[in-house]
């Protein structure tokens, strides 16, 4: 094995095929499969429709990633893959192909957290992690604040959505306002037309007595919606960039105001954000201008790696495989509830899991 590990991973927690290779902190591949038009006539990802469409895009776009990389499945020093949280059906895809492939090629396999994943994979853009390390993670199925000593070991939960993650809400709003989906990346062009200060919409969790980490956003998405029905009603135009900028105000302001709090309580001087959201342009603006102000040093890393994809996987494997924690057993399963405080699955003491290494059944 080389000084820096190389690693392929796969994620198919949800509507995305993604496959990434790494070696150490050094992205080769980053091949995606998005099924994301085939959820767009139903409004939001169906679970049956996501499972299929990760079988029929595996293989491909695992030779895809191999090609890209410039290596061959041979070459690898192990193989990761989410294990949850995430769709059951979406994860037992990417796990059992991990699987098939980690022992055909006689690798080490280790199943990984995804919301780790969206930390680990910072370190493709800007080199190690600070530990700790702050995170705020915004995607359509979390909203959430974690610190972390040790990102393969030690991620702790400080707050978390409520209700209604943050990327949920803008898919809600987008179908109200009949955009489309997904709602994140269209309810962001349009804003960029609007005034975000046009209409004032409820901060949940803001008060003075409300759990000073955690997120709602299920209070404002009902607002915004009765505001553009009660205009309907009245047979009035709604302003779409205007509702568009006002109400991605009020969720960026929220995720913002409580990640550099966290930051100042934990006496941390760095704020990461990942996650789907983590692309929304105004999400990045804000956050710069509150982290320079409170003396943060904000990491985001580019948009493509912000969205779920195999790199992430990748970087937390080769993560795994360079500070020696323990391969998962061959009996790994999906968790679609995995917690994330665990980081990734180890396997039993006595699981066998380094047993086919050295023989190679692939071809």
């Amino acid at each position: 094995m080389a000084d820096e590990p190389l690693v392929l991973g796969i994620e198919t927690s949800c509507d995305e095929t993604g496959v990434g290779v790494v070696r150490g902190t050094t992205l080769l591949a980053d091949a995606i499969a998005s099924s994301v038009d085939e959820h767009a006539r139903f409004g939001g990802v169906v679970p049956e429709v996501a499972s299929r469409a990760h079988l029929e895009a595996m293989v491909p776009t695992i030779e895809r990633a191999l090609k890209e990389a410039g290596v061959t499945a041979r070459d690898l020093d192990g193989i990761a893959v989410t294990a949850g949280p995430g769709l059951a059906g979406a994860l037992l895809v990417g796990v059992s192909a991990a699987k098939t492939y980690a022992y055909a090629l006689g690798k080490p396999l280790y199943g990984v957290n995804h919301l780790a994943s969206h930390i680990c994979v910072d370190q493709l853009e800007h080199g190690a992690l600070p530990e700790p390390t702050m995170a705020l993670l915004v995607s359509g199925g979390h909203s959430s604040l974690l610190l972390s000593s040790d990102i393969t070991s030690d991620v702790r939960p400080l707050g978390a959505t409520i209700d209604d993650a943050a990327g949920e809400a803008f898919d809600k709003i987008a179908r109200v306002l009949n955009l489309g989906f997904p709602g994140g990346p269209v309810i962001d062009r349009y804003a960029k037309e609007g005034d975000p200060s046009a209409i004032t919409f409820p901060r949940g969790l803001t008060g003075p007595r409300d759990p000073a980490y955690d997120f709602s956003f299920s209070g404002l998405k009902t607002s915004v919606a009765r505001w553009i029905e009660a205009r309907r009603a009245a047979g009035e135009e709604v302003p779409v960039r205007d509702v568009a900028a006002s109400f991605q105000e009020a969720v960026v302001d929220v995720l913002t105001r409580k990640a550099v709090r966290a930051c100042k309580d934990e006496g941390v001087d760095h704020l990461m954000i990942g996650g789907g959201v983590a692309a929304n342009s105004r999400l990045r603006v804000l956050a710069q201008e509150r982290c320079e102000a409170a003396g943060i040093r904000l990491r985001v890393p580019r948009p493509k790696l912000c969205t779920d994809n195999g790199a992430m996987v990748a970087a937390l494997g080769a993560e795994m495989v360079a500070r020696n924690r323990p391969a998962s057993g061959w009996d790994l399963s999906a968790d679609s509830s995995l917690p994330v405080t665990d980081p990734h699955v180890p396997g039993h003491s006595h699981d066998h899991a380094h047993e086919t290494d050295g023989e190679n059944l692939y071809s």
